[in-house]
């Protein structure tokens, strides 16, 4: 009797560490990130979201990294968020954004007065070849002090989700955990 209780007590405690080993594997994921440390941003700043370049083959990645980016920052508490003109940015379809339209972009954003600019590039927006088709995500973004086109703060990351994941939840994941020294909600 004695035997059978030392076997069921170390195949639970073998249980125990395969369950721990597993959560911890599935806690770490395969997101990656590297977010420094932001500027205070006082409440009703004004900050301007510039063009993020697409350096994907996936058409539009840009476009669609700075509308989710957007509307973080709006929900994360900066009330004066303003999107520059899609005439400053000549991504098509087929022809994707280039630094230059950043910027131009940049000076419209000194035309408005604001302080603080959001930019940055998308270096990976696809769902991945296989069976399960994960959706990968990498964003690189940066923060420019608009009257002098300094670099006050950056971040970069990589996310990949699970094979029923959508792609734009994965990227806004992404984005939410990057921007968050920004938001102020």
């Amino acid at each position: 009797m004695e035997k059978t209780s030392t076997k069921g007590s170390r195949a639970a405690r073998l249980l125990g560490w395969c369950g721990a080993l597993g959560a911890a594997l599935w806690l770490a994921g395969c997101a990656v990130t590297d977010v420094g440390r932001a500027p205070a941003l006082p409440a009703g700043e004004s900050l301007a979201v510039l063009p993020i370049v697409n350096y994907t083959e996936t058409p539009q990645a840009g476009l669609r990294a700075e509308a989710i980016a957007e509307s973080l920052l709006k929900t994360g508490g900066i009330a004066n968020v303003k999107r520059y003109p899609a005439s400053l940015n000549p991504e098509t379809l087929f022809e994707p954004a280039e630094r230059e339209s950043v910027g131009k972009a940049l000076e419209w954003a000194r035309t408005q007065k604001m302080r603080y600019a959001l930019t940055g590039a998308v270096q990976e927006w696809r769902y991945k070849v296989g069976v399960d088709g994960e959706p990968a995500v990498g964003i690189s973004l940066q923060l420019l002090d608009v009257s002098t086109g300094e670099v006050v703060w950056t971040a970069t990351g990589s996310d990949s989700g699970w094979s029923r994941e959508s792609l734009s939840g994965t990227a806004q994941k992404l984005l939410r955990r990057l921007l968050a020294p920004l938001r102020q909600g």
